[in-house]
């Protein structure tokens, strides 16, 4: 009896729930700073961010706030024409060149709207010798950077407000330090260019003023339309150490009373360096204890903690969520690509595809309760563009949600707000928290399904369907991109959106609600496929072309319509989708689809491919910080891009990937490592969520799953895939367990239930 309480004991602490911190093997270090600020090291907390490089010899700072943006209106865009009811009109006359001239020429012409740079710190180093070291460390988010002549730096943003400290050790004298303001003014040089980059010149702006002191300098800039921010920098020199802190306000209107950024560093000298540090960790800290890995592969396990590090780094609540460069905007001189906007085409949601099973909700509110502050604006341009009083989100937006053009069938489409409602139904799914489906989850979902109601129409077999269609980014912004039947990537999210709400109105009783949404969800026809069961574009469109954007394979991943536990049909038509996608090959794949591809042979439980993929990835499409840079930067023909516009949602959709290798339960059960290579004979991984609100940990050794730990948070049902033929059950406190003869363990759980089982098979 001693002996049987001891071994229980043992996995107890053994499977405590406790993730592990991030350790050194996870950090990014070099002999020298970066020459370039998309290779600098990052650091952030989702409103202020800083690229730490160098610059003309010298110790540059770029400095960044997310909610620094010129929202100027888009040029010529809202125009009597502006309906979607017009542009079916075009599209049915085949007169098109008009079209493009109204809503899409004005983005690539346009400075503005744009998001916009903060400023640089520069610090004079020049006469210290070189760079030793720079470090930086994951675990507690501090840059580290040393000098010959022993001058240390520790710098870091800190977790908890908008501040950025720094502190120099071992000076040999004073440092001057300069206040560095954007290139708002002078030649233009670069314009019409939204991938590159305009010049900020383009902008227009009059020149802002510094003001330094002696032991303070700040900076304050006006925008467009009233909108100004201020950037206040102040140190202090205590015998061989220098400690300082900055800070970044922004402004709305003239009359905001906001607190400035002179009043933040004000403040903050008063605590120190290391009061503020030290609350800074405890927050890092609480953040590495959300979930943890071990692989055996060295490569793609770093990639991973670089990625929940940037995630840690880019994601609050409180703040805007993750653009296309988020807070680390391009300090070249010009804006950043593709204007740092929001992306709802891709970039937004794939950048939150790791928040679910990594455990990270709290940071993925941030999304939606971003989604949540624009409805109003979102439901204004649904009933100007569309005519209907659901909702809609546009493809491309501003700050504050806006539309700004572009290729119309991507930036005005009527279902971008169903692949933001996947972001809902995830959320719910993960958390089961019932107030947020109630409140936040089915009335977005309802909204869509509205929209999507309202613009569809039945054709002559009783199918529906949208009057035009079109699949990103194919045939790019052509008559041509316009489709008169359903392309799959439109009929998967409006499959998508009708399901959920009829799922999440059942899940409120709402009975009539519920059946309406059936009886639509019936309406719609199958997916377009060959004769070879491979998702097409659409009825009249093979896929027979190389492309970034899986357009097709939306059912797949990530709305899993399609799942490979459907049985033998659906697994033929993803095993061959997939093997076209590889077949046509990736000369127009960016870093990201690799990314998503390993998502999606993880899904084929494909544990090789997927691990290939994710190794491509970090390997070819990554700068030496782990930023992605969208084209092949090794020039290896993994890619005929090779530019390095830098966007994010390349690398969290990749830890999305990895983590759809070792966890899965978007098909009602739990699986443990379903899409592992087979050389991966030691793997543990702690705390990863499922669907249910359910924590999950394991352990596979010698090539064999050996434990499993189960937190389920809110009780239910849990069903998981018995990883192993037999097993003890070491620790079960509120649950009732039964094996069922298909392999399924069904659990009847009380909130907070633990369940620790042990393969006992030898």
């Amino acid at each position: 009896m001693i002996k049987k309480v001891f071994f229980s004991l043992l996995i107890v602490l053994l499977f405590k729930g406790v993730a592990a911190q991030p350790a050194s093997r996870h950090d990014l270090h070099f002999d020298q700073l970066a020459t370039r600020w998309d290779e600098a090291i990052p650091l952030g907390n989702g409103m202020l961010g800083a690229l730490i490089w160098q610059k003309d010899g010298q110790l540059h700072f770029s400095l960044d706030r997310a909610d620094l943006w010129d929202q100027r209106p888009m040029k010529g865009l809202h125009r009597k024409e502006f309906s979607y009811n017009w542009i079916i009109n075009q599209v049915d006359q085949k007169d098109y060149a008009v079209v493009q001239k109204y809503f899409d020429e004005p983005y690539d012409t346009e400075p503005a709207p744009s998001k916009i740079p903060g400023g640089a710190l520069e610090f004079d180093t020049r006469s210290w010798g070189k760079v030793t070291a720079v470090n930086l460390s994951v675990k507690d988010a501090l840059c580290e950077v040393k000098w010959t002549n022993g001058t240390l730096l520790k710098t870091f943003v800190t977790a908890d407000k908008s501040l950025g400290w720094f502190k120099f050790e071992n000076l040999p004298g004073a440092v001057d330090i300069e206040l560095v303001a954007p290139k708002y003014q002078g030649q233009v040089k670069n314009s019409g260019d939204p991938v590159g980059g305009d010049d900020l010149s383009r902008l227009g702006y009059s020149k802002g003023t510094i003001n330094k002191e002696a032991q303070d300098i700040t900076y304050n800039q006006t925008g467009w339309g009233g909108f100004s921010y201020q950037i206040n920098v102040r140190w202090k020199k205590i015998g061989k150490t220098i400690e300082g802190t900055w800070s970044i306000s922004s402004k709305k209107a003239v009359n905001d009373k906001n607190i400035t950024a002179a009043e933040v560093t004000s403040k903050a000298a008063n605590l120190g360096f290391n009061s503020d540090f030290v609350v800074h960790q405890n927050w890092w800290k609480q953040f590495w204890l959300q979930s943890a890995i071990t692989i055996p592969d060295v490569l793609l396990e770093k990639q991973w903690y670089l990625e929940q590090y940037k995630f840690g780094s880019a994601a609050r609540v409180g703040a805007p969520p993750i653009s296309l460069q988020a807070i680390w905007t391009a300090d070249n001189g010009r804006l950043p690509p593709w204007k740092g906007d929001y992306h709802h085409d891709l970039n937004t949601q794939l950048s939150y595809w790791s928040a679910y099973s990594g455990n990270h909700l709290r940071e993925a509110m941030g999304y939606l309760d971003y989604l949540e502050a624009n409805k109003d604006n979102y439901k204004r341009y649904t009933k100007e563009f569309f005519g209907s009083n659901g909702i809609a989100v546009p493809g491309v937006t501003t700050l504050d949600g806006t539309e700004m053009g572009g290729w119309v069938q991507y930036s005005l489409s009527p279902t971008v707000s169903a692949w933001l409602a996947q972001h809902y139904y995830l959320q719910w799914r993960y958390s089961m928290d019932k107030n947020f489906l109630k409140q936040k989850a089915y009335p977005w979902i309802k909204g869509t399904a509205q929209l999507l109601e309202d613009i569809t129409v039945l054709d002559s077999a009783g199918h529906r369907k949208l009057k035009i269609s079109s699949s990103p980014e194919i045939n790019d912004n052509s008559l041509e991109a316009w489709f008169l039947q359903n392309t799959n990537y439109d009929l998967a999210l409006m499959k998508f959106a009708f399901k959920s709400a009829a799922e999440l109105a059942g899940e409120l009783g709402l009975k009539q609600e519920q059946q309406h949404w059936n009886t639509i969800f019936e309406q719609f026809d199958a997916y377009a496929l060959s004769a070879n069961d491979e998702l097409k574009f659409a009825p009249t469109m093979a896929y027979n072309q190389s492309h970034r954007h899986f357009s097709n394979a939306m059912a797949i991943h990530p709305l899993g319509l399609i799942k490979w536990e459907d049985g033998p049909k659906a697994q033929s038509v993803i095993k061959n989708t997939i093997h076209l996608l590889d077949s046509i090959g990736p000369a127009y794949w960016c870093g990201y689809s690799y990314s998503w591809m390993a998502n999606m042979k993880a899904r084929a439980k494909d544990g090789d491919g997927a691990a290939k993929d994710l190794e491509i990835f970090a390997k070819a499409f990554c700068s030496v910080n782990s930023f992605h840079l969208n084209g092949d930067q090794t020039k290896s023909g993994y890619s005929k891009f090779t530019y390095r516009p830098f966007t994010l949602e390349g690398n969290f959709a990749f830890a999305g990937g990895l983590q759809e290798m070792l966890i899965q339960s978007y098909a009602g059960f739990i699986e443990i490592m379903p899409a592992v290579p087979a050389s991966w004979k030691n793997i543990s991984f702690d705390r990863l969520r499922a669907e249910g609100a359910v924590l999950v940990s394991a352990k596979r050794k010698d090539g064999i799953v050996d434990e499993v730990r189960l937190e389920a948070e809110k009780g239910g049902l849990v069903k998981l895939k018995l990883p192993f033929k037999t097993f003890v059950t070491v620790l079960n406190t509120g649950s009732v367990i039964s094996v069922k003869g298909n392999g399924l363990m069904q659990l009847v759980c009380k909130p907070g239930a633990v369940i620790v089982l042990k393969n006992s098979y030898k």
